[in-house]
């Protein structure tokens, strides 16, 4: 079983972490492909941090995490999120968390099948050409 973590991008619009998560959990859940092979539940994060580096309220719950079955591929847990944004009215960017590699999820990517496979690659062992970012034009701030 391979884990992924993801969280909701606080700078972009949108319903809230807990109720953008939870639809995206609904959808996982109902996507025929991904049903058998993913498991998830919705966690607390690190809470925020004032100057100084105090930490600030609660944080609540904005954390997805996934247990995701050998048998399914990153590829196909990517395009069902990156689908799940594109039906959102304001779909929120998504940091997703595998191991030690991390891209930024905005949406813009399905449309593009070279982000695409270096989302897939930086994900899966932290190569994606020339960086391992989802960031194909500088807008999108993926990190690895």
């Amino acid at each position: 079983m391979s884990e992924y973590a993801l969280k909701v991008d606080h700078s972009r619009p949108g319903q809230g972490s807990e109720t953008e998560l939870r639809s995206l959990m609904l959808w996982l859940s109902e996507d025929e492909s991904l049903r058998r092979d993913v498991r998830g539940r919705i966690g607390s994060g690190e809470p925020a941090q004032a100057a100084g580096g105090t930490p600030m309220g609660s944080p609540g719950f904005d954390l997805l995490q996934l247990a995701v079955g050998s048998g399914l591929s990153t590829g196909s847990l990517v395009f069902s999120v990156l689908q799940w944004q594109a039906s959102r009215r304001r779909p929120p960017a998504l940091t997703v968390r595998h191991g030690p590699y991390e891209v930024t999820l905005t949406g813009d990517e399905a449309d593009d099948p070279e982000a695409l496979r270096r989302i897939v690659a930086a994900l899966e062992n932290g190569s994606g050409g020339e960086s391992a970012d989802a960031d194909t034009d500088g807008d999108h701030g993926g990190t690895a």
